[in-house]
């Protein structure tokens, strides 16, 4: 792909941002590249849409591109659940993080990534998904209070925080649902849940799959900050984030369980209608038996058989056939069985 077709499809989208006394504004890319040859070289961000972008841009910021083939990699999707974590030359690092987002009329969790490289005051990130959070992260950078890191690492610490945002929003509106569904599994007349008890276990499932590998790389993420700080301690946010992280895959995990219990609930109530059922089977069974006997009995037509010439043998056996009946519907009626 040209230098020429690769800065038309960034100028559309306007997907460069440089950051300018404290605050990002949106540039071009040769800006961003003439910026860059300056003496005090501004952070720049680009926003790709495309991970293919990466070696290309990279080379025009003057970013070290040895790493960068791992993180196409990575950011095209071949390997989902194992994102990497490497440091680059500088004290650059490139990694890729999962992206969550939650669509309610379907009750799905939607599922992308984001990959972000990071070296020598430039950062690049391409994201696959609908999630949008390199669009909510550039409109947090807009907000006054984010002066957490300086320069490019600014838009790292906003961007893993937005993520943290997007899979705390997940987690509510999983939990609301849950909450719904644990209504409809104890009310009385209510539909089958069990097909949305499964729904919904799929969906934290793939919400808590998204967290396992952006909770691994924090602890690279921390040991690489404190190393950079030569021994310090690392900033709040990533011990914030961390916390935030681990505290959602608490509560995900309750809500699996939860779902578990209510599917163990819904199960025995059905194995309790299934036994009300049979028992209701067996009952009418044992009441239609009798006279199936007698009518059987006296369908042998042998010759010599009792109250076979008896006037009132039809009447009398009819007779005693309803009496024996009635008999067990109440036996039956006051054990519970009907």
């Amino acid at each position: 792909m040209s230098n020429t077709t690769a800065e038309n499809d960034l100028a559309k989208s306007e997907q460069v941002w440089i950051g300018r006394a404290g605050s990002w504004q949106q540039a071009t890319l040769q800006d961003a590249v003439t910026r860059r040859r300056d003496r005090d070289a501004p952070p720049v961000w680009v926003r790709l849409t495309d991970p293919a972008h990466l070696h290309l841009v990279a080379e025009r910021l003057g970013v070290p591109s040895d790493a960068l083939p791992h993180a196409v990699h990575a950011g095209r999707g071949k390997h989902p659940g194992h994102p990497p974590f490497e440091r680059l030359p500088g004290g650059g690092l490139s990694l890729s993080s999962p992206t969550l987002r939650y669509l309610e009329p379907t009750q799905d969790v939607h599922t992308g990534t984001l990959t972000i490289v990071l070296a020598d005051n430039v950062i690049l990130t391409a994201e696959q998904g609908d999630a949008g959070t390199q669009d909510a992260a550039a409109e947090r950078l807009r907000s006054p209070d984010v002066a957490m890191e300086e320069g490019a690492r600014q838009v790292l610490a906003v961007l893993l925080l937005t993520l943290a945002a997007a899979a705390a929003h997940v987690e509510i509106a999983l939990g609301e649902a849950v909450a719904d569904t644990e209504q409809d599994v104890f009310s009385s007349g209510g539909a089958d849940p069990v097909q949305r008890i499964y729904g919904l276990k799929r969906e934290i499932a793939e919400a808590r799959r998204a967290l396992v590998p952006f909770s691994a790389e924090l602890p690279d993420l921390m040991a690489n900050d404190e190393e950079a700080r030569r021994g310090g301690e690392a900033q709040p946010w990533l011990r914030h984030l961390e916390r935030s992280v681990d505290r959602l895959d608490r509560r995900l995990d309750g809500h699996d369980r939860l779902l578990g219990d209510m599917l163990a609930a819904t199960l025995s109530r059905v194995t309790v209608r299934q036994n009300e059922d049979m028992r209701k089977i067996s009952a009418w069974a044992a009441i239609a038996a009798v006279p199936t006997l007698v009518a059987s009995v006296y369908g042998m037509n042998f010759q010599h058989m009792p109250e076979l010439s008896a006037t009132f043998g039809y009447p009398v056996a009819l007779a005693a056939m309803v009496s024996v009946c009635v008999v067990l519907h109440r036996v039956f009626k006051r054990s519970g069985w009907l």
